[in-house]
């Protein structure tokens, strides 16, 4: 199954929706951004700026800000499709780019993905919430997955699958919060207010998710855990039963024996 989650090297869907509303904050630019919208075709920077009222040059300038911002795409092209002597004009279009913005964060595609796909793949006798699970499961797993290919981990343990998970999960706006080497709590849900309207549903479609990044990245020693709380992801990383903690250097406070070897971190890590 083929996912297309925000990978965790690229910025949260907010940030770039931040980044773009700030870019259209300015007059003339929201002005052309409309006009290059609306024409349903390459524009030229003096179509542009015929309509936005300013000059070319200045318009120029604006709708490569909008490249930059990735709201727009250029190249070198006749606009009317007509092939004539000389250099071609540079033209824009609109790039495909989904914006948006929620604070906090919200990721309802994500939830509709997953849904959509346990609809697909629903197996003969199987009910709609058991596809729904075993969908989330599969889909946290492939993100898991991917992310190990990526960073190209080795052996984790309790505390380097946390730190891995608190880096993935700030990317999907869980809001991760590490009150211990090996705990992660979730501030935020980013599939609420659904889970307001089906906790039992959507609660167990995120608790299946989030077992299967671990199982996927190959966390060691770690479990989500369904720890319900008011105002924040129902789901928990905590140490799983039998997992190994990492000892603290502060807990040994016994005498030092010359020449005693320091002990061995329990990840591998050199």
């Amino acid at each position: 199954m083929d996912s297309d989650l925000t990978p965790a090297s690229s910025p949260p869907p907010t940030a770039v929706g931040l980044e773009a509303v700030t870019v259209l904050a300015d007059d003339v630019r929201r002005r052309l951004y409309g006009f290059t919208r609306r024409a349903h075709r390459p524009v030229t920077r003096e179509e542009a700026a015929a309509d936005a009222g300013v000059s070319a040059k200045l318009a120029a300038f604006h709708l490569d800000k909008l490249v930059a911002a990735g709201l727009l795409r250029s190249r070198y092209d006749s606009p009317d499709g007509v092939r004539r002597v000389g250099r071609k004009p540079r033209v824009y279009e609109p790039a495909d780019t989904d914006i948006r913005i929620s604070i906090p964060e919200r990721r309802p595609d994500i939830l509709a993905e997953i849904l959509l796909d346990a609809l697909l793949d629903q197996e003969p006798g199987e009910d709609a919430q058991s596809a729904a699970l075993r969908s989330a499961r599969c889909r946290g797993e492939d993100l898991g997955a991917a992310t190990r290919a990526r960073r190209r981990s080795g052996r984790l343990g309790p505390e380097r699958s946390v730190a891995l998970a608190e880096a993935v999960l700030e990317q999907h706006g869980f809001e991760p919060d590490r009150p211990a080497p090996a705990e992660l709590r979730l501030l935020n849900c980013p599939f609420h207010p659904l889970a307001a309207r089906s906790p039992e549903l959507v609660c167990g479609i995120n608790h299946a998710f989030l077992g299967g990044f671990l199982t996927g990245v190959q966390a060691g020693g770690i479990e989500a855990v369904l720890a319900p709380v008011p105002g924040r992801c129902c789901v928990e990383l905590r140490v799983a039963k039998g997992g190994r903690r990492e000892p603290s250097p502060a807990a040994d406070t016994g005498p030092k024996e010359p020449g005693a070897m320091p002990p061995q971190d329990p990840d591998g890590a050199p």
